[in-house]
C-alpha cells in the first residue's frame, strides 16, 4: 500500500506543494487529462535521470477510480430496479430456506448473491446482451455460489416455475428441480459454463476471450463488440488459476474481457486478508499485468463527505485500515463507526458532523450502489486496448442483518428464523404480511405489474434472456470422410512410425479437408516439436494476434517457426491449464458461437489428467466436444525421462469422467477408426461426448487393418492375430493395449515356439468401453429379470476362446482387472503399478514385468494353476526365460 511506502519529509513546504498542485489543476482544466499525464510522466523520467530513487507503487488511493464528476448518468428507473432486485433477493433466500426446512442440511448459499445482487442486476438490466441467430451475445461466467439469485431472476422472468424453485437442490423430485450451481450437463438449456470449482472460470474466461479473437482473425466469425464477463470472489483469487493467465489477457489486448471481482473481503472461514487490503493487493497484481483497473469502493453518499475533505485526510484514513477492521465496521453501530473510523482526527469528525449515527451506519459501499456500478461497467465496455477488472467493494450477506451480514459464519448461513425473515422483508419492502413470512413464499408480481413489465422490456432491449444455452451449429456432413482416413487402414508398408506420427499425418490431412479443414484447432503446450508437429508450422501457421514482427532464427529452414494473425495452431506455451482453457472454448463453440470447431489438444499424457483433471471435469460438465491426445503415453514408452514423466495413471483417471471415451490404440488404423467415428458422433450426430486417445513415440511398422474390425475397435476389443497352431493342447488368450500389444505378440511366439502353447492375441483398445458396457448390461439385467438376459460384449466375444487369460497394459493393473468379472475364466493382469524409472523401453518393461517374457510366464503360471503344467516345468521355464524371481517389486521399490 502506498501509505506504507511514503514518508513525508520534515522540511516539506506546504505552500510550495500547494503551488504545484494548483499548477496541475490548471493544466487539467485548460489542456485536459492527457496533457497532464504526459507532463507527469516526463517529470517522472526527468527525476529518474537526475538520480532520484522514486518509491514504487502499483496502487492508487483507496477511493473510486471514477470520480463522481466523470460518472456516466444512470439511464434506468432506479426505484423500479431496486424493487425488482429486492424481490430477487427475497426469492433467493426463500429458495434456500425452504429447501433446508424440507430436508435438513440440503445446503445452499445465501450470502454470495446477497453481496453481489447489485453487480448482477445492473448487468442484467443494462449490459448483458443475449445470444441470437444474428449476434453471438455476451458471455457471462456467473459466480457459482450466486446461483440462487440467478434462478430467482429467471423466476420473475417467467422462465422457471415456482415448482422448480421449490425443488432447489432436489433435482430428482417430481416436476424436476434446480442444480446447486451452474451445471450445463444437468440444465443444458439454461447454464452455459460450470463455475463453482473456484479459480477455473477466470482462466476459462481469458482463453474464451482469446478464442473469440482467434475465430475473428481466421474469418470464422464476424468481428463484434461482444464481451466476456467473469464474476469471481476476492477470496477465489488465491487459487493459482485465477490470476495465472492475466498477462496473456493484456498481451493479447483482450478488450472484450471484463472481470468483476466481488470484494466482500471474506472467504469461507474469515477475512481474505485480515491484516492487509485485498483490493489494493489485487489492484497491484492487475495493474502490474497491464489491465485497466476500476475500483468501486464507496457509494454515492460518500461523495459529499469526500468533497469536503480538502486536505486528503479521509482518503489517507481509508488507506490505513486493514480488511479485518473494515469487516468489523460493517457489523458495528454508527456510533462505533464515528468513534473508530472518523474519531482518529477531529478534522475527520468534523466531516461527518451533519450525519446521525444511523446515517453513518447506512453509508453504502460502492458495490451496492447501482449508479457507481453502472458507471464502472460503462467505462469497462468502452475501454479499448486491453482487459478490464472491476474491484467492487461489497458486504457478504448484505441485508441479512443479525443473521449474518458481514460475519465470518455468513457463507454457511442456510436458515433464517421468523424474526430475521420479517426484518429482511421490511428492509427490502417485500409486500408480505408477518404471517406470510412464516411460510417464506416465493413472490412474483402480476404479469402487468410495473416490475415485470420493466424487467421484460430491459431484457427485450438486450436481445432476450440470459443465461440460456442453445446449440446453434449446423451438423457437418461427415459422409465424405472415408477417403480422408483410408490410407491409414493400409499400414505403413514396413516403414517404422510411431502412433504419434501417424496421428500427425491424419491431422495434416484433416487440415486440408474442404469441409472440416478450417474447423480443426490444433492445440499444443510448447511440445509441438516433441510430437513431430513442426511440419505444420509453415503450412497452417501458429496463431498470433500480432502476426510475426521478427525474423525467426530458423527462417532459412523448411519448418521454421511461423506466426500469423490467421494461424491455425494454438501454441500455448508451457501451460496445460491454459491449453485446456483453449480446448474448452473450442470444444463448446458449437453452442457459444454456432461453429463446429474441432479441437485436438496434444500434450504429455502424465501432465494431463494428473494435473488438469478439474478442468477436464468442467469440460465434461459443459458438454465440450473434441479430442484430448495423451502423447508419450504409458509408463514404459518414454525412454529416459523417469518418475515424473512416465504415465501409468491416465486411463484409470479417465474412468471417472462419464462422457469421456478413452482409447489406448496400438496401430494407425485403430486411431483412424476412432477419430473418424468421433467426428461423426460429435459433429454430425451431435453427441455430447469427448475423447481421450493415448499416443506413443515408439516407432514400429504399422500393419494393415486385418479385415472389418472397426466395430471391435470402437467397442473396446478384437482379435488381432490368432494362433497358427491348431493341434496344441495348451491354449492361452493374450490381451495387449497400446505398444504393449507388440509385447503380447512376441509372447505369442515364445509360447508357441518354446512351450507348445497356442495363444491368440487380442487388441484391447478401450478397457473403459468394455467396463461401461459390462456395468450397463448388469444394470439392465437387474432391472428386467423377466426378460431375456443380455450378455456383455466382452463375454460374447470370448465365449469360444479357449485357454488361460492374460492381460498386459502399460497402465495400472486395476485397468484390466475391471473387466475380470465378465470374463469366462480367471484373469492374470499385468501392469505398471509403481514409480517410473529413467531407463530405456525394454529395461522398463522388464522392470515392470509387462515384457514378452513376463507375459509368457504369466500364461504358463495360469496353466500351472489349472493343473496343466507341473511345478518343475514352470521352474524350468522361469530359468529359460531369464527371469530373476528375486528382482525388486516395482510396486514398492
Amino acid at each position: 500500500m502506498e501509505n506504507d511506502t511514503y514518508v513525508k519529509p520534515h522540511n516539506m513546504d506546504e505552500y510550495e506543494v500547494a503551488e504545484w498542485l494548483e499548477s496541475l489543476d490548471s493544466v487539467l482544466e485548460s489542456s485536459g487529462p492527457e496533457v497532464a499525464v504526459e507532463i507527469l510522466e516526463r517529470l517522472r523520467v526527468h527525476a529518474k535521470v537526475a538520480g532520484l530513487n522514486l518509491p514504487f507503487t502499483a496502487n492508487t488511493p483507496y477511493v473510486n477510480t471514477i470520480p463522481a464528476r466523470l460518472e456516466a448518468p444512470f439511464p434506468g428507473d432506479q426505484e423500479l430496479e431496486r424493487r425488482i432486485k429486492s424481490l430477487i433477493r427475497w426469492n433467493a433466500i426463500a429458495m434456500v430456506v425452504r429447501a433446508n426446512r424440507v430436508e435438513h442440511n440440503i445446503g445452499g448459499h445465501i450470502s454470495t448473491y446477497a453481496s453481489a445482487a447489485t453487480l448482477y442486476e445492473v448487468g442484467f438490466n443494462h449490459f448483458f446482451r443475449a445470444r441470437s441467430d444474428s449476434f453471438e451475445g455476451d458471455t457471462v461466467y456467473f459466480q457459482g455460489h450466486a446461483a440462487p439469485g440467478i434462478y430467482s431472476r429467471a423466476f420473475l422472468e417467467g422462465r422457471l416455475s415456482a415448482k422448480k424453485l421449490e425443488n432447489f437442490r432436489r433435482e430428482l423430485k417430481p416436476g424436476g428441480g434446480l442444480s446447486s450451481y451452474p451445471h450445463p450437463w444437468l440444465m443444458p438449456d439454461f447454464w452455459e459454463y460450470p463455475t463453482v470449482s473456484m479459480g477455473l472460470s477466470p482462466l476459462m474466461a481469458i482463453y474464451q476471450a482469446r478464442f473469440a479473437r482467434y475465430l475473428e482473425n481466421r474469418g470464422l466469425k464476424p468481428t463484434t463488440d461482444a464481451k466476456i464477463w467473469a464474476f469471481l470472489g476476492d477470496g477465489e483469487t488465491d487459487e493459482p488459476e485465477s490470476l495465472g493467465a492475466i498477462t496473456l489477457a493484456s498481451r493479447e489486448k483482450l478488450d472484450n474481457l471484463i472481470f468483476v471481482v466481488n470484494c466482500n473481503l471474506q472467504r469461507l472461514d474469515g477475512p481474505v486478508r485480515g491484516n492487509g487490503q485485498i483490493i489494493q493487493e489485487l489492484e497491484s497484481a492487475f495493474r502490474g499485468a497491464r489491465w485497466n483497473v476500476i475500483k468501486v469502493l464507496w457509494g454515492t453518499e460518500w461523495d459529499h463527505i469526500l468533497a469536503r475533505d480538502t486536505e486528503g485526510l479521509l482518503v489517507k484514513r481509508m488507506g490505513e485500515l486493514v480488511d479485518g477492521e473494515y469487516q468489523k465496521l460493517v457489523v458495528e453501530s454508527g456510533a462505533y463507526v464515528r468513534q473508530r473510523f472518523f474519531g482518529t482526527d477531529p478534522r475527520l469528525l468534523k466531516l461527518v458532523e451533519p450525519l446521525s449515527d444511523e446515517e453513518l451506519r447506512r453509508l453504502r459501499l460502492g458495490g451496492h450502489d447501482p449508479r457507481k456500478v453502472y458507471a464502472a461497467y460503462k467505462s469497462a465496455t468502452e475501454h479499448k486496448g486491453g482487459p478490464t477488472v472491476i474491484l467492487a467493494r461489497t458486504i457478504k450477506g448484505y441485508g441479512l442483518g443479525e443473521a449474518g451480514e458481514g460475519k465470518n459464519v455468513t457463507h454457511q448461513q442456510k436458515k433464517l428464523n421468523e424474526e430475521e425473515l420479517r426484518i429482511f422483508r421490511s428492509r427490502f419492502d417485500i409486500p408480505l404480511t408477518d404471517q406470510d413470512c412464516i411460510e417464506v413464499p416465493f413472490y412474483r408480481p402480476p404479469e402487468d405489474s410495473p416490475e415485470i413489465k420493466y424487467l421484460t422490456e430491459r431484457r427485450q432491449t438486450l436481445g432476450g434472456y440470459t443465461p440460456a444455452r442453445k446449440v446453434r451449429a449446423t451438423p457437418i456432413s461427415a459422409a465424405a470422410h472415408d477417403d480422408l482416413f483410408k490410407e491409414f487402414y493400409q499400414g505403413s508398408e514396413g516403414r517404422e512410425v510411431s502412433t504419434t506420427m501417424a496421428f500427425v499425418g491424419m491431422l495434416r490431412k484433416m487440415l486440408k479437408d474442404p469441409e472440416i479443414g478450417k474447423l480443426i484447432v490444433p492445440i499444443v503446450p510448447d511440445e509441438a516439436r516433441t510430437f513431430g508437429m513442426e511440419s505444420l508450422f509453415r503450412t497452417v501457421g501458429i496463431y498470433s494476434s500480432l502476426g510475426q514482427k521478427y525474423d525467426p532464427v530458423d527462417a532459412s529452414t523448411l519448418m521454421y517457426y511461423k506466426e500469423a494473425t490467421d494461424g491455425q495452431i494454438l501454441e500455448e506455451g508451457i501451460t496445460e491449464a491454459g491449453s485446456m482453457g483453449s480446448f474448452i472454448a473450442a470444444g463448446s463453440a458449437y453452442a457459444a458461437y454456432g461453429i463446429n470447431t474441432i479441437p485436438f489438444f496434444i500434450y504429455y499424457s502424465m501432465f494431463g489428467f494428473q494435473r488438469i483433471a478439474d478442468f477436464i471435469w468442467a469440460a465434461a460438465d459443459m458438454r465440450t466436444r473434441g479430442f484430448l491426445l495423451g502423447g508419450t503415453a504409458g509408463r514404459t514408452t518414454l525412454s529416459g525421462e523417469g518418475l515424473q514423466h512416465q504415465d501409468g495413471n491416465s486411463h484409470v483417471l479417465a474412468l471417472s469422467v462419464p462422457n469421456l471415451r478413452a482409447y489406448d490404440p496400438a496401430f494407425a488404423y485403430e486411431i483412424a477408426v476412432i477419430i473418424q467415428d468421433g467426428i461423426r458422433r460429435m459433429y454430425k450426430d451431435g453427441e455430447d461426448i469427448f475423447y481421450y486417445i493415448t499416443l506413443m513415440n515408439e516407432p514400429y511398422a504399422m500393419p494393415e487393418m486385418p479385415g472389418d474390425v472397426k466395430d471391435g475397435i470402437l467397442k473396446g476389443m478384437y482379435k488381432f492375430r490368432g494362433s497358427k497352431n491348431k493341434k496344441a493342447k495348451l491354449r492361452a488368450q493374450l490381451f495387449g493395449s497400446g505398444s504393449i500389444l507388440r509385447e503380447a505378440l512376441q509372447a505369442q511366439d515364445i509360447l508357441e515356439e518354446k512351450f507348445n502353447v497356442a495363444a491368440d492375441v487380442w487388441s484391447i483398445t478401450s478397457y473403459k468401453a468394455l467396463y461401461t458396457d459390462g456395468i450397463e448390461t448388469e444394470r439392465w439385467n437387474r432391472l428386467h429379470p423377466g426378460s431375456k438376459q443380455r450378455v456383455p460384449y466382452v463375454t460374447k466375444t470370448l465365449a469360444d476362446a479357449p485357454g488361460v487369460l492374460v492381460a498386459a497394459s502399460d497402465y495400472l493393473k486395476t485397468l484390466p482387472n475391471m473387466i475380470s468379472k465378465w470374463l469366462p475364466r480367471r484373469l492374470a493382469a499385468l501392469g505398471t503399478d509403481g514409480f517410473g524409472r529413467s531407463e530405456g523401453r525394454q529395461s522398463l518393461r522388464t522392470f515392470f514385468e509387462v515384457d514378452a517374457r513376463s507375459i509368457a510366464l504369466a500364461a504358463l503360471h495360469e496353466l500351472h494353476l489349472d493343473g496343466k503344467l507341473e511345478t518343475k516345468l514352470l521352474d524350468k521355464a522361469i530359468k529359460e526365460l531369464g527371469i530373476n524371481p528375486d528382482k525388486p517389486n516395482p510396486v514398492i521399490s
